[in-house]
């Protein structure tokens, strides 16, 4: 049996004089290495970043929502401001003091510096709209009112 030739079992097709270039281990102490499924990989990535910009999307429009609540509160500001200015009053508004804005019943409006409560025993007015407050840029700082004055 000396004369035999000895066959390798193994293919040559696996068979390298380079093992260090196998994409895995070449001997039974070589470090274990698992290809990485790239599809898994992408997947995750894709995955955290659709949910980093969801997140950021999400808070723009928390921002904007803001800017035009603020927007709104701006021009109903400006709009009460010149109702304001459109009604009968016989003084000058000084900044930071507090008035009252009736509507008579005809309709028209007024801006008095008398309370509801300290007209006396008739009311003149159909309601007391708002009290008012003028600010330093001439607008009116309103805090309206829900219940309807009427003459004793």
């Amino acid at each position: 049996m000396a004369n035999e030739a000895f066959e390798n079992p193994i293919s040559v097709d696996k068979v390298t004089d380079k093992p260090g270039l196998l994409e895995y281990a070449h001997s039974v102490g070589g470090a274990l290495i698992k290809p990485e499924d790239k599809g898994k990989m992408k997947g995750r990535a894709v995955s955290a970043m659709r949910e980093q910009t969801d997140l950021q999307l999400s808070q723009l429009y928390r921002q904007m929502q803001l800017l035009a609540e603020q927007a709104t509160a701006i021009r109903n500001r400006v709009e009460v401001s010149e109702r304001i200015y459109g009604a009968q009053m016989g003084f000058e508004p000084i900044v930071g003091h507090t008035y009252y804005f009736y509507e008579k019943k005809d309709g028209t409006d007024v801006l008095s510096m008398i309370a509801p409560g300290e007209w006396g025993r008739i009311f003149p007015f159909r309601r007391c709209v708002a009290t008012v407050r003028m600010m330093a840029d001439h607008t009116w700082d309103v805090t309206y009112h829900d219940s309807e004055f009427s003459e004793a």
